[in-house]
């Protein structure tokens, strides 16, 4: 790793890393969630005491451009609107309260490792095995919405789980997994090879991601949902009113 810090610069030590570390993360691999290296290895990389670098990071952590979770990792932090709803339900409730008669067109589960991005949202360790439900939700056998839904090792999931019936009535049915929070982060994506095959889209139109981490009354988490979905098909309104 090689890193433009002068150490006799009059410039100190800890500004220069923080403008380096700026424009670090601007890269492709961290934008898409990689996680930053350790606090060792860039204190070594950069030639100065972990204080030292603790001190240009945490600037970063107080701008908003980077979230560290203990045991996890430092990662980019890619949050554009996050709020709290008053309620919420799964989102065949949703439709079905609009009027929207919305199809199943195709559900998978597998067992995967958790690569870097998952594991950090999660607050679990990289290549935990988790349980993936991936599903895609449309009209007139076009896709709308792609759901990729991560279930926490607690939830206890079994191998041979199908989700058959709505979601979480199997969580509370089947594990007596009771949802009762939902904390959802918002933003915009651009359209990747991946979301283009998947929700059968051929122009360069951006794609709203919808994070969502949904706790137990104990305030644990049960499963983090990653919505991807189609901007020329789908406006998400949230309404606020005034006390």
């Amino acid at each position: 790793m090689t890193t433009p810090i002068d150490h006799h610069s009059p410039i100190p030590l800890h500004v220069q890393i923080e403008r380096y570390l700026r424009q670090m993360i601007q890269q492709e691999k961290y934008q898409n969630g990689k996680l930053l290296p350790g606090e060792w290895e860039m204190a070594n990389a950069f030639g100065v005491s972990r204080n030292t670098y603790r001190t240009a990071i945490d600037k970063l952590v107080r701008d908003g451009l980077v979230v560290r979770k203990k045991g996890i990792g430092t990662m980019v932090n890619r949050r554009r609107i996050s709020t709290t709803l008053e309620r919420w339900s799964g989102f065949s409730e949703e439709m079905s309260a609009q009027g929207i008669a919305m199809e199943l067109l195709s559900q998978s589960v597998s067992w995967v490792s958790a690569d870097d991005e998952v594991a950090f949202d999660m607050g679990v360790k990289a290549g935990t095995r988790l349980c993936r439900l991936e599903r895609i939700r449309g009209i007139d056998g076009q896709p709308v919405v792609l759901f990729l839904s991560y279930f926490h090792p607690r939830v206890g999931i079994h191998a041979q789980e199908d989700f058959s019936g709505p979601l979480y009535d199997v969580l509370e049915k089947r594990y007596n997994a009771h949802a009762h929070i939902s904390n959802e982060e918002i933003s915009a994506l651009p359209l990747n090879d991946y979301l283009s095959d998947k929700l059968r889209l051929r122009e360069n139109v951006p794609v709203l991601l919808r994070k969502r981490h949904v706790l137990n009354r104990g305030e644990k988490l049960l499963e983090l949902c990653y919505a991807y979905y189609r901007s020329d098909k789908f406006v998400y309104n949230v309404q606020f009113k005034k006390d």
